[in-house]
């Protein structure tokens, strides 16, 4: 089955079972009700979760709040673990499959090619540690890139003898453009590269990479070499998971680790890690799941906290009753809303590119007035807005439009900042 066909129906089934769940039960699954929920109406989707009323969330994205449909799952699955653990897990030893089913649908690829992890750091590990690398191999990172990455990267580089070297890919994050991201990672590609480690879109700043182009870039840089020795791309992409409407192939990457548990608003505790080809990697934890295929290979065995991973696949049914292309078009258009606004402002200062194809939902500045932590800080205090700092030696105010915020809502943000600059 060709994979516009496959995503067609897997989708198809996504939906279907959302409406099930939002409406009443579905087969082999815990009852799910959420009265009235209206996908199309964006006022319905933000009353699905129960985030305080008097704020507004523009850090939602950090750690999700759970819809009603998740937290419907989470109740149920834990009442049953509660009454009768051991026979509620017997009875639900498909709910696993169910989930990397409901993953592989949302990204259009196989079930086989997603393994479920707790977080993208524990993604990013099994990835880097599993990787097989010589001392004679290099990876290729970036200076924008997270600890988990990072230090990934120095633990893979102290176990394998495998060197680490790092590109600047932007000078001036509120001025980068494809052709120099693409241009500074290609030059740096070199005959020993075996891995290339980035990120989709950088938390400290809010530039979104753009990786495709970095996949043609580094396919390039393949061509010719045995495949022991070909460059594997790969991403920590929980930025835009969630945020950006894209099929996972179109990527072009070789790995992607993610949470689902930031803008993909699924149970706290929960991610995948998905590759195209698996036989560079080697498990590092032993698995559970028995079908043979590489995301059960790769998803960690022992008892996890079940009533949060069975509930990934509500997160997805919910993501798909609402429409992928619609939620990304959503964030998009309030990113560019709230970038806009405070570039008006004297002493504002936008760092994320104006460019929707070089961003996505963050949106980072820093005022002339005050520092990050004290501007988000009388946000909060002052005008009821929920933002962020950076968590980087650059702190930028950092803000998360997403769907349970409102174009009106980022209005009154910029006009809040407006009052502090």
């Amino acid at each position: 089955m060709d994979v516009l066909r496959r995503r067609s129906l897997l989708t198809a089934g996504l939906v279907a079972g959302a409406g099930a769940a939002l409406s009443g039960c579905s087969p082999a699954r815990p009852e799910r009700r959420a009265a009235g929920f209206a996908p199309d109406d964006w006022d319905s989707v933000r009353a699905q979760f129960p985030l305080d009323p008097d704020l507004v969330h523009l850090a939602a994205f950090v750690l999700a709040a759970h819809p009603k449909p998740v937290r419907d799952a989470i109740e149920a699955h834990r009442a049953g673990l509660d009454a009768d653990p051991e026979h509620y897990v017997q009875e639900h030893h498909q709910a696993e499959d169910e989930v990397r089913q409901a993953a592989a649908a949302y990204l259009a690829t196989e079930p086989g090619n997603v393994a479920l992890t707790d977080s993208t750091t524990m993604g990013l590990g099994l990835l880097y540690s599993g990787l097989n690398l010589n001392a004679g191999q290099e990876i290729l990172t970036t200076e924008h890139d997270f600890y988990a990455t990072t230090e990934a990267l120095r633990l893979a580089s102290e176990r394998t003898g495998a060197t680490v070297r790092r590109v600047r890919l932007y000078d001036d994050p509120a001025t980068a453009n494809e052709t120099e991201i693409v241009d500074r990672l290609r030059a740096a590609i070199g005959p020993r590269t075996r891995v290339v480690a980035v990120t989709w879109v950088h938390s400290g700043t809010g530039v979104r990479l753009p990786i495709p182009a970095i996949g043609e870039a580094v396919a390039e840089a393949n061509a010719g070499r045995p495949p022991a020795d070909r460059a594997l791309l790969c991403v920590d992409g929980v930025h835009g998971f969630g945020a950006v409407d894209t099929d996972i192939g179109d990527l072009r990457c070789d790995f992607l680790s993610t949470g689902t548990h930031k803008w993909l608003f699924g149970p706290r505790g929960t991610g995948l890690l998905w590759g195209r080809q698996w036989d560079a990697l080697a498990p590092i934890i032993p698995t559970f799941a028995g079908d043979g295929s590489p995301g059960a290979t790769f998803t960690p065995g022992g008892y996890h906290s079940f009533e949060h991973r069975w509930a990934v696949r509500e997160a997805f049914e919910f993501h798909a009753a609402i429409g992928r292309d619609r939620i990304a078009a959503r964030i998009a258009e309030q990113a560019t809303q709230l970038k806009e606004g405070l570039a008006g402002i004297d002493g504002v200062r936008v760092v994320t590119p104006a460019s929707a194809d070089l961003s996505a939902g963050i949106v980072c500045c820093d005022l002339s007035t005050m520092d990050a932590p004290t501007a988000a800080a009388r946000l909060r205090a002052e005008h009821r807005i929920a933002a962020s700092v950076t968590p980087y030696a650059e702190l930028y105010l950092r803000f998360g439009p997403s769907i349970v915020t409102t174009p009106a809502q980022i209005e009154a943000t910029i006009a809040a900042v407006g009052k502090l600059a």
